[in-house]
């Protein structure tokens, strides 16, 4: 399977969002601390730091149905797979030393819960112009990261050394086919979704 697979366009309702973003130049890594405080526990804002940039993004509503769309088909997969996959949503990834922090669209940790991070962080890419998020997760060591861009691409990035290489499958779910996946993205509904890409996957399993 190719790294980059290719979907049909979401509903006409789904693209007419945008996310907002804002951007804070010339920041300290105790001006990022301070700002996660101040928000605390807070939903709505997600906050990512590198290089003294601070970006606080606001996902629309076409971001979060895609962002969850995704994240339930693959935890659909883990489960009919019988896997141990824990999903933390957007957790608080930070490390000092590196001056690096993020809070994913969603994230995974597979196998044993104890992590001080997890292995798999989802990001969709509704609205182009935020921080770089190779760059960005690779400071923060996450084994690998996938992307969904629009018109519906999803590129499986892993973790070699200090940076990120394209894979063409994911290394830590490698039976899984991508483009099946995506192939249930656009369905009306993501009950729907889950409920064909369950039954697909109990067909390949017969």
């Amino acid at each position: 399977m190719a790294a980059a697979v290719a979907q049909p366009e979401p509903p006409d309702s789904l693209l007419e969002s945008t996310d907002q973003r804002i951007f804070l130049h010339g920041r300290t890594w105790a001006e990022f601390e301070a700002l996660l405080a101040v928000r605390g526990d807070q939903a709505g804002v997600r906050m990512f730091y590198a290089d003294g940039e601070i970006e606080l993004m606001s996902p629309s509503a076409s971001h979060e149905a895609m962002k969850t769309t995704i994240a339930r088909l693959v935890e659909a997969y883990a489960d009919e797979r019988g896997l141990e996959f824990n999903g933390f949503g957007s957790w608080t990834l930070k490390n000092a030393p590196k001056e690096r922090g993020a809070e994913p669209d969603e994230c995974y940790v597979v196998g044993a819960t104890n992590r001080p991070k997890p292995d798999l962080v989802i990001e969709v890419v509704w609205t182009r112009g935020g921080l770089d998020k190779r760059s960005l997760y690779a400071g923060l060591g996450i084994g690998e990261l996938w992307i969904w861009t629009r018109p519906g691409k999803l590129s499986v990035y892993v973790l070699r050394g200090q940076a990120y290489e394209e894979a063409p499958r994911s290394e830590l779910l490698p039976d899984i086919d991508l483009e099946v996946l995506l192939g249930f993205v656009a369905m009306p509904s993501q009950s729907q979704a889950v409920r064909a890409y369950r039954a697909a996957l109990r067909g390949a399993g017969a």
